[in-house]
């Protein structure tokens, strides 16, 4: 047998038995797997981001065993199986890459964006964002809008128009600071949307580099925590003058 196939029969096999004899396992329901799930999806996210590729390997594991266990109360229910759940996938994969599977031709990847989403839409859906989740991040979410829309089209023409747009949000934004208006949040809002925009123009992942800033402020933060420690200091008995002193210093230390 292919050991690919092997393994996740042993998967699948163990999945049969903790559901039989493990009290922990038998109460377990989609409810109470949902928010366990997307904490190990975060886990994984942290792994990729940290490249850390044995605890990725782990993370990963941990997700199939989540899917597995979904497979199995739907199968429980009635709902649906784990052949099924594959076959489903299966028959989406084949039917949404005819480039693959069919006679369609299409030599880059933006064509192959365009007829993914144009192939949702035949699926029965009634609009391009129907497949956005809404749970997600706020961040991802405007990413992953704007990528759908450009499937069908709706796209600026080029980089320096996304530029001009987010100069405009900008100095709508700037107005409704000055006037301290209530709709400062909602321009703050649209100032973001433009630049997630900008920065997908520029091939940069706004949740990617967002990422990479958060690790890199925690890093040069704790640095300064324990270059103060060395000089018998604590963080929060400091002035901000000699907190911002720290601060350099830190910063200074990580580029060399």
């Amino acid at each position: 047998m292919d050991p690919r196939l092997a393994a996740f029969a042993r998967l699948l096999q163990i999945m049969d038995e903790l559901r039989a004899q493990c009290p922990w396992d038998q109460k377990q329901t989609f409810e109470t797997l949902r928010n366990l799930t997307i904490e190990e999806t975060y886990e994984m996210a942290d792994a990729i981001t940290d490249k850390d590729y044995k605890s990725l390997e782990g993370e990963l594991g941990d997700l199939f065993l989540h899917l597995v266990f979904y497979s199995k109360l739907g199968d429980e229910q009635g709902l649906f199986n784990v052949e099924s759940v594959l076959n489903k996938i299966c028959d989406k994969l084949i039917f949404r890459h005819p480039h693959i599977y069919g006679d369609v031709e299409a030599k880059d990847e933006a064509t192959v964006k365009a007829n993914w989403e144009k192939l949702k839409l035949q699926e029965g859906k009634k609009s391009v964002l129907e497949g956005v989740p809404k749970s997600l991040p706020a961040l991802v979410k405007a990413t992953r809008i704007q990528e759908k829309v450009k499937g069908v089209g709706f796209e600026f023409e080029n980089t320096d128009k996304v530029w001009n747009k987010v100069q405009e949000e900008l100095a709508e934004f700037k107005e409704e600071v000055d006037a301290q208006s209530g709709a400062m949040e909602a321009e703050f809002g649209d100032l973001l949307f433009s630049l997630v925009n900008y920065a997908r123009f520029l091939h940069i992942s706004p949740e990617n580099a967002l990422a990479q800033t958060n690790q890199k402020f925690i890093s040069r933060f704790q640095l300064m925590e324990t270059m103060l420690a060395q000089d018998g200091l604590l963080v929060q008995e400091q002035h901000l003058n000699t907190l911002e002193m720290y601060w350099e210093r830190a910063k200074k230390a990580k580029k060399d």
